[in-house]
């Protein structure tokens, strides 16, 4: 995602880029932690609550490489929180239901701040047409550049972790459909699957093609668009 800031606007934009960027991604990661902790925890497993992981403080979840993956790359991840299978009351449906709740804590943020990206941006327009002064209309574009920016990190990083091979939360969500000697068969080269996955996806994004990234700004526009094409028409700068 850096590289995407750097490669337009001047230093000014860049920089309010950044300092939007790194509060925003630290809630993603610890919004996606806090969720896999606290369904875990709703199954019958408490190793996550014992630890004072079902919290939103993002030092109890930051892995420095991993936010700066996501700063640099687009692609990251957090402190994985502790889970213990043996305490959920069905294995398999409490390990696919702890795994998915934090891909969906992100995209229903993506999603609710691609709605409010689209609105914003609507009332951007409305108050330029309308006469605002600058200072006003300098405040509804950086919470525009807020929720965008809160749209594209929370839906990287719900495609990053549905990947469906180890060690992310997609192969756990797999578990719940494959066969358990099918699935330990894979886990057992989780750690070689993660470096030619992080190496590919190094490869891929120097040559300026991001699968997640096209992903993200898909399902932003996908939301945003329309949010922002009906209340351009209810506040009348849009036929």
């Amino acid at each position: 995602m850096l590289f995407d800031i750097l490669s337009g606007g001047n230093i000014r934009d860049i920089v309010i880029s950044l300092v939007f960027s790194m509060p925003i991604i630290l809630l993603a990661l610890s919004l996606h932690e806090t969720a896999h902790g606290y369904v875990a925890y709703k199954c019958g497993d408490n190793t996550a609550y014992n630890l004072g992981r079902l919290t939103l403080n993002p030092f109890k979840h930051l892995d420095p490489m991993g936010f700066a993956c996501m700063l640099l790359l687009g692609f990251g991840w957090a402190k994985p929180v502790p889970i213990n299978t043996r305490n959920f009351r069905n294995p398999k449906r409490g390990m696919a239901l702890s795994a998915l709740a934090g891909p969906l804590a992100n995209a229903v943020l993506g999603l609710f701040s691609a709605a409010m990206l689209g609105f914003t941006t609507a009332l951007y327009y409305y108050l330029m047409f309308s006469g605002a002064n600058d200072f006003v209309l300098t405040c509804i574009s950086y919470t525009t550049l807020l929720f965008e920016l809160s749209a594209l990190y929370n839906l990287l990083f719900m495609a990053f972790n549905l990947i469906p091979i180890p060690p992310f939360d997609g192969s756990r969500i797999a578990l719940a459909f494959l066969p358990p000697k099918a699935y330990f068969g894979i886990m057992r080269y989780e750690r070689q699957i993660m470096i030619g996955l992080l190496v590919a996806l190094m490869l891929l994004s120097r040559l300026g093609f991001s699968p997640f990234s096209w992903i993200a700004y898909s399902l932003t526009d996908l939301v945003a668009n329309p949010v922002f094409e009906l209340f351009g028409k209810l506040f009348g700068f849009l036929a």
